[in-house]
């Protein structure tokens, strides 16, 4: 099966130009308030889609272990410098449309600012499924199409695009807007329940981040959060999901799968070669890299 276009950070730093020198003390700050809210206080293994440098791993102190997952390498390193290399933290560089890990192995998720980079959302969404066991949480954010800026936008004939219909809107390459319908309509279709949204960064523009002090403009976007169940106007979107249905129990000592035929392999901390098809997978400088495969 082919795979999507993979929006790929490789070589950025992101983490430094966007978060910490970019002025993103306030949308960094609301979504640290959204998964205080949606997240499990605890847990047993977590897997982080799309972690890039780690910036929200510290978050997740509740969970015994969680695995980083990006598909650039060099964002993974920055998070293993930040993080270190102990136990608690398995760093993973793979291709999100066909995860190398055993299904059913985890019992909570999250995908911050990920979603919106999918071609294909619902198989994303799907292959996410499929790692989690029965029961587990997801905790998925997407940019939101029918946000306040947008709708005003439209009304003042400033974009061509609807708000209000259900298909993305890519404004740059790789860079996707959707419909909170949609999104719930992909969860429903990958076999999550939506339980609850928060809607995040209601204050996402300058004047209010150079006018209003960084903590009280975090507690008006906490209050403004709460309306998620009940309306979706902020450029993010905040969904817990908890999986349903059954998945199959991971094989024996299995912790990875080939991505390429399925074949369960343990976590060795060392380099893999599947049984099933002799495709070989690096370990290096503590990352695993399922990106390609060699035989």
């Amino acid at each position: 099966m082919s795979n999507p276009p993979i929006c790929d950070y490789e070589g950025s730093d992101y983490q430094a130009s966007f978060w910490e020198q970019g002025g993103r003390a306030y949308e960094d700050a609301a979504e640290g308030v959204a998964l205080r809210r949606l997240l499990p206080a605890r847990g047993r293994l977590l897997l982080e889609l799309g972690a890039g440098a780690g910036r929200n791993t510290p978050r997740y102190q509740g969970f015994e272990r969680v695995a980083l997952l990006d598909y650039s390498r060099t964002q993974l390193e920055q998070a293993r410098q930040r993080l270190g290399s102990g136990e608690r933290y398995v760093y993973v560089a793979a291709n999100i449309y066909r995860l190398p890990f055993a299904p059913g192995l985890f019992d909570a998720a999250t995908m911050i600012r990920t979603l919106h980079h999918m071609a294909e959302p619902e198989r994303a969404l799907a292959q996410v499924r499929q790692a989690l066991e029965p029961g587990a949480v997801f905790i998925v954010e997407f940019a939101n199409k029918q946000n306040l800026k947008a709708i005003l936008r439209y009304g003042l004939r400033r974009q061509k695009w609807s708000p209000f219909s259900r298909e993305p809107v890519e404004f740059t390459e790789l860079n996707f807007d959707f419909h909170p319908r949609a999104v719930r309509a992909w969860l429903k279709a990958s076999q999550f329940s939506a339980q609850r949204q928060l809607t995040v960064s209601h204050f996402r523009m300058g004047f209010f981040k150079r006018l209003v002090p960084l903590r009280l403009l975090v507690r008006m976007d906490a209050a403004a959060q709460l309306t998620g169940n009940w309306w979706q106007l902020s450029p993010s979107v905040f969904v817990r999901a908890q999986a349903v249905g059954q998945t199959p129990r991971p094989q024996p000592g299995a912790f990875f799968r080939c991505p390429a035929c399925g074949e369960g392999l343990p976590e060795a901390g060392q380099n893999l070669t599947c049984p099933g098809c002799g495709a070989h997978y690096p370990f290096e400088d503590g990352i695993y890299d399922f990106r390609e495969q060699a035989t």
